[in-house]
C-alpha cells in the first residue's frame, strides 16, 4: 500500500505550485492564482503560535491571504488553527488504486483521447467550470503528463489532466459537460488515464475529490480506489 506521505508528494509533484520556500517549519507555496492546493501552507513538524504568525506573514509578504493545508494525522496543527479562529473549508479524500484496477476494459474507438497541450474545446471545457490560464500553468509546470479529451455521440464530452509523480500517477481537472453527463464520460476519462500511466511505468493512480461531492465519490469507489488519506483547508479568520 502507497504511504501517506509518497501520496501527498504526488500531489506536489502533479499539481505543481508556482515556487516552494521553506520558512521555519513550514513550506510556502506561491500558487500566482492557480487555487488553494497551489496556494496552502504545509507543516513540516510540530508548530507553536509563534510559528503560525511567521507562516501568516511569508504568505501576506508574496500577496496570498493565508492558507493552511491540514494533512489527515494533523490533529495538533489543527487545533492550534481552530484556536485563532481558522474555519475549515473542503475536507478532500484521496483516493488510490492500482492502474491494473481500470486497465482491464478497452477504451471504444473514438471515446477518449490522450493529448497534450490542450485543444482549444478542452481549455473551453475547463473555463465553464472555472479552471482557467493560472490553474492550466499549473498543467504545464508539472513533469511527465498528458490531458484526456472524451468524446459521446461523436460530441466533445469532457476532460481531464493527469500527471506522474515516483509512480503515481494523479489524475486532476475531470470535468464533463452538462449536457454529458450520466453517460459513463468520467469513467472512461480515468480509464484512459490508467492506460497512459500504464504505459509510462506509474503502477498506481490517485484522484482527489472533495468529501461533499458525492457523484464522485461514488463514481471512484465504483471503479476500484480506495480511500487512502484526505485533508481539509483551514482559512484565515475575517477582519484580520
Amino acid at each position: 500500500m502507497t504511504e501517506m506521505a509518497a501520496f501527498y508528494a504526488a500531489i506536489d509533484g502533479t499539481w505543481p505550485a508556482a515556487q516552494l520556500t521553506r520558512v521555519g517549519p513550514w513550506v510556502i507555496r506561491d500558487g500566482q492564482g492557480g487555487g488553494k492546493r497551489v496556494s496552502a501552507a504545509t507543516a513540516e513538524g510540530p508548530v507553536t503560535a509563534s510559528d503560525l504568525a511567521t507562516a501568516e506573514m511569508a504568505m501576506r509578504d508574496i500577496g496570498q491571504t493565508p492558507l493552511f493545508m491540514v494533512r489527515q494525522g494533523e490533529d495538533a496543527l489543527d487545533q492550534l488553527l481552530d484556536a485563532n479562529g481558522y474555519s475549515i473549508v473542503d475536507p478532500t479524500n484521496g483516493y488510490i488504486a492500482p492502474t491494473t484496477a481500470l486497465t482491464d476494459t478497452p477504451i471504444p474507438r473514438v471515446t477518449a483521447f490522450r493529448i497534450w497541450e490542450p485543444l482549444a474545446i478542452m481549455e473551453d471545457i475547463w473555463a465553464a467550470e472555472g479552471i482557467g490560464p493560472a490553474r492550466l500553468a499549473v498543467m504545464h509546470r508539472a513533469g511527465a503528463k498528458t490531458a484526456i479529451l472524451a468524446r459521446h455521440k461523436d460530441k466533445p464530452a469532457g476532460t481531464g489532466f493527469a500527471a506522474i509523480h515516483n509512480g503515481i500517477a494523479m489524475v486532476h481537472a475531470v470535468e464533463v459537460l452538462a449536457h454529458q453527463r450520466r453517460q459513463g464520460v468520467a469513467r472512461w476519462i480515468m480509464r484512459q488515464a490508467a492506460f497512459w500511466a500504464a504505459e509510462n511505468d506509474a503502477d498506481q493512480i490517485a484522484v482527489l475529490t472533495t468529501a461533499a461531492n458525492g457523484p464522485a465519490n461514488t463514481l471512484y469507489q465504483g471503479l476500484g480506489f480506495q480511500r487512502l488519506c484526505g485533508y481539509h483547508y483551514r482559512t484565515v479568520p475575517e477582519n484580520t
